[in-house]
């Protein structure tokens, strides 16, 4: 399940998300946030017809995460990705504030989607339009960001219900896993369903 923000030029997602770790099998848990760029659509049929929207380019993520194997509510593995090159993330940023703080972090990194855009080649003028609305609707942003966080995810079943959606791209996870004997079969279970193999 998401939630996504639409603006004229920008969206932004927010949702629940869970990972594992290539290298280790740690697993992840908590808030994504991502600034997508809409893809301009071509006007379609009468003054009442429902219009296209495609949520495309992304532009910023952040990943506000606890570690399962952690203490809830640490953010031990918060960070985020500044920059993308097409769909692909840069590497983790650490920023000692997002864990810190990771509401008010946010709160600050949506008063500008201007620079998180200009980070990315897109000129502040094409989002110019969204950056004061997005600036004006960040705190309810953050606020259904919460609700969403960590902490509020208690058990296997809810994070799943949460997550479901994305199995597939827990299942490439598993399958690009340096070594499979650090994988928690138990707790992936649901994620896996019959294709675990």
């Amino acid at each position: 399940m998401l939630q996504a923000f639409l603006f004229s030029r920008v969206a932004v997602v927010v949702r629940h998300w869970f990972e594992i770790g290539l290298n280790d099998g740690a697993m992840e848990h908590g808030v994504r946030l991502e600034l997508r760029l809409l893809e301009p659509q071509a006007r379609r049929g009468t003054e009442s017809a429902a219009q296209r929207l495609v949520l495309d380019r992304p532009m910023w993520r952040a990943d506000l995460f606890d570690r399962l194997d952690g203490s809830a509510g640490t953010f031990a593995a918060a960070h985020y990705h500044p920059t993308f090159t097409g769909n692909e993330p840069s590497e983790r940023v650490w920023d000692p504030a997002l864990k810190e703080d990771p509401w008010h972090w946010a709160l600050e990194q949506l008063a500008d989607i201007g620079t998180l855009c200009e980070h990315n080649g897109v000129p502040r003028d094409t989002v110019a339009e969204d950056i004061g609305d997005v600036a004006d609707q960040r705190g309810r942003i953050v606020q259904f960001a919460q609700d969403l966080a960590p902490t509020a995810c208690t058990s296997v079943s809810q994070c799943f219900a949460l997550t479901k959606d994305v199995s597939e791209t827990v299942r490439v996870m598993v399958k690009n896993m340096d070594d499979l004997s650090k994988l928690d079969d138990e707790y992936v279970a649901p994620w896996l369903g019959s294709d675990r193999g």
